[in-house]
């Protein structure tokens, strides 16, 4: 990161030396030498202790850092878009054809429908997880919260603190409609195994 250049040049910009320095900031001088070339990161102490000795603020002295870490966060949030975008994708892909082809194998191949479905369900449940997974490190839930996670945009406070009060009930509701839906596709496959068989 940048903080250990920033270090070496502040250092010099007051001429002192690698083990004056140690000795202020009650460290090794190797531990010094560490952090100026990039081998380790002072903790949160030195760094105040550090932004003293130099008479600069925390932030002028860790700005190419904080800015760095900003990048990998937001390249990170980017990378989770569009992994949760692609999950997403395959995982209507997986249901929409679980209910298709549910009816037809019933149909065609009688109860023995039930192994090419649940295999068929399992990867669809796989791709849920991965969602599940990124939902969960984001801590986005409700309906709004996704819709606007996935565009990169962030919520107001007080938006958040709105949907966060709707999460249990989507939940329930989400429940609800998933019953719906598994009672349709049963009784339909139970309706033409009926007729068929």
């Amino acid at each position: 990161m940048e903080l250990g250049n920033r270090i070496k040049e502040l250092r010099k910009a007051q001429n002192i030396n690698q083990d004056d320095l140690a000795e202020k900031l009650f460290v090794s001088r190797q531990t010094i030498s560490n952090w100026e070339n990039d081998k380790s990161y002072p903790d949160i102490q030195s760094v105040l202790l550090l932004s003293e000795i130099f008479s600069v603020s925390i932030d002028n002295l860790l700005k190419g850092d904080v800015e760095k870490m900003e990048e990998v966060i937001t390249e990170d949030t980017e990378m989770d878009i569009r992994k949760m975008n692609f999950y997403s994708g395959l995982m209507l892909i997986f249901y929409a054809g679980l209910i298709v082809m549910t009816p037809i194998l019933a149909y065609f191949i009688g109860w023995w429908f039930l192994i090419p479905c649940g295999i068929w369900s399992a990867i669809g449940m796989y791709f849920a997880m991965k969602i599940e997974g990124i939902k969960k490190k984001h801590d986005v839930q409700t309906y709004k919260e996704i819709i606007a996670f996935t565009k990169g945009d962030t919520l107001s406070t007080d938006e958040k603190m709105m949907e966060g009060a709707k999460r249990p009930y989507q939940k329930v509701l989400m429940m609800i409609a998933s019953a719906v839906v598994a009672i349709v596709v049963a009784g339909g496959v139970i309706v033409i195994l009926k007729i068929y068989a």
